[in-house]
């Protein structure tokens, strides 16, 4: 198939490109300002998402089979500052890529978040009833409204996923990879004890979306790791690099001075995911996986 990814500069579109090219689909990729230097096999497509002009005439020109939209603007702080500029990147942006997808019969694969939850219960279906309480989280909500709206149902996935983490060759930063490298260093790590998300190892992510195109799974699906605080990940990652715990430090969500609210607790129920056989596998193999490729990584591997 001919598969576009919106992103591939981004942590998951990195690793969804490669596991495309593995795969031996035909792969097209989205960069905005600079053009990327690594996977030549990869035709690269500039794209601006607060052009939509632009949009158009990229997928158009494209004309691919599935799109996988995975860029956003995630700063979940930035989206509560710059509100106009999250609105156009999560929301009307979206909105377009769904209509040209319709349009050129393209199946839509739009990543989400576990922001789209108010974190008062945890443990979230895909049937419990979204209610965003920042700015991300409801752009974020606007873009699967979008994508239900535009798009006949046997065409689009709605794929919510949380707390992404993950070396990634283009740089891009994530609490796992700063905690990893502050742990090499012998550096204390600061961790929320009563904030709790799904932790999810991004290349395991990777192929689990590649397995819902080959399968043509569709709907809302939500794929992540196992529920824990961001404490007991730092802990738990403390222990696979041999690091002392006494360096993980237990921060408060609470008492935190950030701009916009944070969901108490947005972990995702993936039973819908486990009997489909789309499952992340265990937090423990994820994080030897994440330290090695890391490592390998730095050493030029």
């Amino acid at each position: 198939m001919r598969i576009l990814v919106t992103g591939g500069t981004g942590l998951l579109g990195c690793w969804l490109l490669k596991v495309f090219l593995e795969s031996g689909h035909d792969v097209y990729a989205t960069y905005h300002v600079k053009s990327p230097l690594y996977l030549n096999n990869v035709q690269w497509v500039r794209l601006d998402l607060e052009d939509f002009d632009n949009i158009v005439k990229a997928l158009k020109n494209v004309k691919p089979h599935v799109v996988v939209h995975t860029a956003a603007y995630t700063e979940v702080d930035g989206c509560e500052a710059n509100k106009d500029r999250a609105y156009k990147v999560n929301y009307l942006a979206t909105k377009a890529i769904a209509e040209v997808s319709r349009d050129i019969d393209a199946t839509l694969i739009y990543i989400s978040t576990d922001y789209v939850f108010n974190g008062e219960k945890g443990n979230y279906s895909e049937d419990d009833i979204p209610n965003p309480i920042n700015f991300y989280g409801l752009t974020k909500l606007l873009g699967e409204v979008a994508v239900e709206s535009i798009i006949p149902r046997e065409r689009y996935l709605i794929m919510r996923v949380s707390g992404l983490y993950g070396y990634s060759p283009t740089g891009k930063r994530n609490f796992g990879l700063v905690a990893l490298e502050k742990l090499l260093r012998g550096e204390e790590v600061t961790a929320f004890y009563d904030q709790w998300l799904s932790p999810t190892y991004v290349p395991f992510l990777a192929r689990v979306i590649a397995g819902t195109v080959n399968r043509g799974i569709t709907g809302i699906l939500h794929v992540a790791g196992e529920r824990m605080s961001r404490y007991e990940f730092a802990l738990k990652l403390a222990n696979i690099v041999g690091r002392s715990p006494s360096l993980v430090k237990p921060g408060s969500l609470n008492e935190a001075r950030l701009k916009a609210r944070r969901p108490r607790d947005s972990s995702l129920n993936t039973e819908k995911a486990r009997k489909l056989g789309l499952t992340i596998p265990p937090l423990e193999y994820a994080l030897k996986d994440f330290v090695n490729t890391y490592m390998e990584a730095v050493r030029g591997v």
